[in-house]
């Protein structure tokens, strides 16, 4: 069964950036594009490497990781550049007033 927990406030995470939070034993990254969020495994497929750390690609919706470059869609985890090859999980996200929560499990 899924859980819903919530990861932050809207303002914690400025637009166009992504930041670390940790949700019990997962890792994850929150995005902000405008006023949509994503939340996407903080650790790169191709090397254990924070992707929060990385650049967040607007238009395209993508995060990279900072390491090598790999970009990973925001949607759907899928790599969009080597070396990464294998995807990263997405989680689904509600925003609800003060309140950003995402569902795990």
């Amino acid at each position: 069964m899924a859980d819903r927990v919530r990861v932050c406030s809207p303002d914690d995470v400025a637009p166009g950036q992504a930041r670390r939070f940790d949700v019990g034993d997962l890792r994850v990254a929150v995005v902000r594009i405008g006023d949509d969020f994503y939340v996407i495994g903080d650790r790169c497929s191709h090397e254990d490497f924070s992707l929060a750390e990385g650049e967040v690609w607007e238009s395209e919706l993508e995060i990279e990781c900072a390491r090598h470059g790999s970009t990973f869609d925001l949607r759907t985890g899928e790599p969009c550049s080597l070396p990464a090859t294998t995807p990263v999980p997405v989680f689904d996200v509600e925003v609800e007033g003060d309140d950003v929560w995402v569902v795990v499990g």
